[in-house]
């Protein structure tokens, strides 16, 4: 991460953001379920949302600061099935940020019954623009 993005850091370990996504019929199967490869759409809105809680955007640190989010590792704990027309939280936080590794954690929960969906922990990289 640059500088700017650096310090944006500090404190950014207490933050968690929870995100709410109505399933959507083309997100699922002929059997109404969600197909896997969504679970990522989702922890990427996640994670978008989270750093707008930091108080910047994916825009502004690739524009401003030259600093983007790479998935280098992606695998996901699907722990239960997703309907169509359920309504899950996206649970966002950052695990661990480093000089240019950021490990994000997500959690995918049933609103109403809090019942865990999916976990995932991902490691990105943050390679800076040259």
């Amino acid at each position: 991460m640059s500088g700017q993005a650096a310090s944006r850091s500090v404190n950014m370990k207490q933050v968690v953001n929870e995100t709410r996504i109505r399933v959507r019929y083309a997100e699922t199967d002929q059997m109404g379920v969600v197909y896997h490869s969504n679970h990522f759409i989702w922890f990427e809105v996640g994670r978008v949302e989270l750093l707008r809680q930091l108080g910047f955007t994916y825009k502004e640190m690739e524009r401003e600061d030259g600093c983007f989010i790479a998935v280098a590792d992606a695998r996901c704990r699907y722990k239960a099935p997703v309907l169509y027309d359920d309504e899950v939280v996206v649970r966002t936080w950052l695990n661990n940020v480093r000089d240019k590794l950021i490990h994000f954690g997500y959690e995918l929960l049933r609103v109403g019954s809090g019942e865990l969906l999916a976990e995932a922990r991902p490691r990105t990289l943050s390679p800076t623009r040259k």
